[in-house]
Formats: C-alpha cells, sequence, structure tokens
C-alpha cells in the first residue's frame, strides 16, 4: 500500500481533489439576480450554519483627555519652539471640542427621535382606543336590536295570527262585529291590557 501512495520518483503522490459537480454559469445582471443566486446558494446546503456579521460598535476616534497640560504663559519673548507646542494644543482642543458637539448632536437627535416615536405610539394608541369603542357600542347596539326583535318578533307573531284570524272569521260569518269577538277572545291577546284595580 505503501508504494501506491508513491509515484515513480518515490515521492507521495498528491491527494486527489475533490470532484465537483458542475453547475452551470449564472449571469448576474441585477440587484434581484444576485440575491437570488446567494438564497439558492445558501439553500444547496440548508444544514450549513450561517454567519451573520454582528453590528459594528462605534469605535471612538482619537480621545484626548480633559485636561491640558503645557499650559502656555502670556509672557512675551517665547521661543520659536514654543509655536509648535501652541499648536499641538490648539488641535487636541478643536478635536475635544469637535467630539463634545458632535456628541450632544447625537444625543439630542436620539431624544428627538425617541419622543416622535413615542409620540406616534401615543396618537396609534389613542386612535386604536377610540376604534375599540366604536366597535363595542356598535356590537352593543347590535345586540340591543337583536333582542328588541326577538321579544317583539313573538308579539308580531301573535298579532299577525290574529288577523289572520279575524279575517278568516269575518269572511266566513259575513260580519265584522263576529270577527272583532274573535280577536278579542283569542287567546294570549288582549285587546286592553287587564288593570288591577287597588
Amino acid at each position: 500500500m505503501a508504494e501506491e501512495q508513491l509515484d515513480l520518483l518515490g515521492l507521495p503522490k498528491p491527494k486527489s481533489k475533490k470532484v465537483r459537480e458542475k453547475r452551470e454559469v449564472v449571469v448576474i445582471k441585477s440587484a434581484v439576480d444576485a440575491q437570488k443566486f446567494h438564497l439558492e446558494k445558501l439553500m444547496r446546503n440548508p444544514d450549513k450554519e450561517v454567519f451573520i456579521p454582528e453590528r459594528k460598535v462605534e469605535t471612538k476616534q482619537y480621545r484626548t483627555p480633559d485636561f491640558v497640560r503645557n499650559v502656555m504663559g502670556s509672557s512675551a519673548g517665547a521661543g520659536s519652539g514654543e509655536f509648535h507646542v501652541y499648536r499641538q494644543l490648539r488641535k487636541k482642543e478643536n478635536v475635544r471640542m469637535k467630539m463634545m458637539e458632535e456628541e450632544a448632536e447625537k444625543e439630542r437627535l436620539d431624544r428627538e427621535f425617541r419622543e416622535r416615536v413615542e409620540a406616534t405610539k401615543k396618537a396609534a394608541e389613542e386612535r386604536t382606543a377610540k376604534k375599540r369603542e366604536k366597535r363595542k357600542k356598535k356590537k352593543q347596539n347590535m345586540k340591543q336590536k337583536l333582542k328588541k326583535n326577538k321579544l317583539s318578533a313573538p308579539e308580531t307573531e301573535r298579532a299577525s295570527s290574529s288577523e289572520s284570524d279575524s279575517e278568516e272569521g269575518a269572511d266566513a260569518t259575513g260580519g265584522e262585529e263576529e270577527g272583532r269577538s274573535k280577536e278579542d277572545s283569542a287567546p294570549g291577546v288582549n285587546a286592553e291590557p287587564d288593570v288591577e284595580s287597588s
């Protein structure tokens, strides 16, 4: 076996390359094609973990301390080397002031954004509550109408049945008075409600 792994010169044979399946060449013409290609590539091996990069943390630029060294005096006759020290100090101070202004601006924008989001949420909640109340009221009105209809339905049925009875009686006897007497004597229907005198 050891001889099989060596070539003619006695050197080890190079490992055989894995045979890859040939895929058709995809020409990407637009962003949609690129996205489609990436999705197909991901779906070829769904068991493989997908690397999702984390959001970059802001790196702070050149951070200068708040204290200032090499304070310049106001005496006349400073040497030529002092100019460079002054220039360095001025540069550091300008960078520090710029960073302070940027942080203040960022805080202001964040605060405004939070206020806008809260105002939007509050307005949406108010609209939702108002619509919810409207739906509740409508639902209650529908329930009341249904109750009224259920309560009035037997009465209307009784009244309609008594009317049909009275018409039949009037037709059969030929007189209206007899029809009325039948209507009065219909069970469960009183022309005048009984009032108890006390």
